[in-house]
């Protein structure tokens, strides 16, 4: 039989007007190998708020009286609309991944009904998600939908991480903005893979977070021998290899000019053009909206791209995927455990008051969307 779910949707009108809503969708029956999922927990990611407000002014956020449910609007500052013209006067779905109880099955996916599993396929912002049964990985016993809801954006990008340096002949790397619960995900794992990593932050209290679960190479730009101290580290670690999450301004520069540093430090360059060791920066947030740029004294053996989760997917192909994701599972609670600053309803996720809270994207603080309470 069919179900009714709330779902939280956000529209960018022609005009420049966010209008953030809750809606009624009917979730059909599931087919042969599809499961209905009641969704107990979804997160908000940094990538969640870029569709939710877009480009939205938040200090100009109030909620509309309406005949039916209140619907929460923003202004789009109009030199800004452009960036949306994309999704201009469609109503998109919110939410890349959860977790839940399968709570419908079909016939080649019985073997999950009342199993806690978790998706990463989207609209997860919603009482119930109807999905193929190859698209939720369920979780061990005893595992809840809460501990299981972070378990694909942040565990599979750090996965993603690794297994790009080791598809690209790196031993070592380096992460920008490394106290986010990213950057503490990513120190965990390297640390129970005898990786090691650089970690750049930007203040004394970031560096606490990190030292406290066992991050060991920390260096703060702000501090006035920051250069000195990087180009240290990466000379210790052997780094070759950064993912930037600020993306613009010298920072991504720096980290590479502090790897040509340290390498012709080891082996110097006979001729005008550096040392050959290819070094890779890999811009995959933009915390700096501005231009990036590079110093002189890179080297000629450098790069500096783009990297995104799902390109990467489908880059190692589905089998690996499956095999991140399996590993992602078993150790949810442990290397890939998430801690969250606050719980909220669908409805107090519409709030004015809660999404500025939430969208300040504070180090170390992460909101938990309860759709069903």
């Amino acid at each position: 039989m069919s179900t009714t779910s709330l779902e939280l949707r956000s529209l960018i009108t022609p005009e420049g007007e966010l209008r953030l809503s809750l809606e009624e969708r009917e979730v059909a029956p599931p087919g042969p190998d599809e499961v209905v999922i009641r969704v107990e927990a979804a997160p908000i990611n940094p990538a969640d708020l870029a569709v939710l407000l877009g480009p939205a002014d938040v200090a100009t956020l109030s909620v509309e009286a309406t005949g039916g449910r209140p619907v929460t609007t923003a202004t789009v500052p109009p030199r800004l609309v452009p960036l949306a013209s994309a999704r201009l006067g469609k109503s998109l779905p919110i939410g890349l991944e959860g977790a839940g109880v399968v709570v419908e099955a079909g016939a080649g996916a019985r073997h999950l009904l009342g199993k806690v599993v978790s998706a990463g396929a989207g609209r997860m912002y919603t009482q119930y998600r109807k999905l193929p049964a190859s698209d939720v990985v369920p979780f061990p016993e005893g595992v809840t939908p809460q501990e299981g809801a972070s378990a694909y954006v942040n565990p599979l990008t750090a996965l993603g991480m690794l297994s790009t340096m080791r598809l690209e002949g790196h031993s070592a790397l380096v992460h920008t903005a490394a106290a986010s619960n990213l950057g503490q995900m990513l120190n965990k794992l390297c640390i129970a893979d005898g990786v090691e990593v650089v970690n750049v932050v930007r203040s004394a209290e970031q560096e606490a977070i990190l030292r406290a679960i066992g991050a060991t190479h920390i260096v703060n730009s702000t501090h006035p021998d920051f250069r000195k101290q990087l180009t240290a580290a990466i000379s210790e670690t052997g780094a070759t290899l950064a993912f930037d999450a600020v993306g613009g301004g010298q920072l991504g520069g720096l980290i590479l000019a502090a790897m040509e540093a340290a390498l012709v430090a080891k082996v110097p360059s006979p001729g005008p053009y550096g040392s050959p060791v290819h070094k890779q920066v890999y811009v995959y947030g933009r915390l700096d909206r501005s231009e990036t740029t590079t110093p002189p004294a890179v080297g000629m053996a450098w790069g500096i791209g783009g990297w995104l989760l799902p390109y990467h997917l489908t880059r190692i192909g589905p089998e690996e995927t499956q095999k991140l994701r399996e590993r992602v599972a078993r150790e949810i609670t442990t290397t890939f455990a998430s801690a969250y600053t606050s719980e909220i309803s669908l409805a107090e996720a519409l709030q004015p008051q809660a999404i500025r809270r939430y969208q300040r994207k504070a180090t170390g603080e992460k909101y938990l969307v309860r759709p069903n309470d």
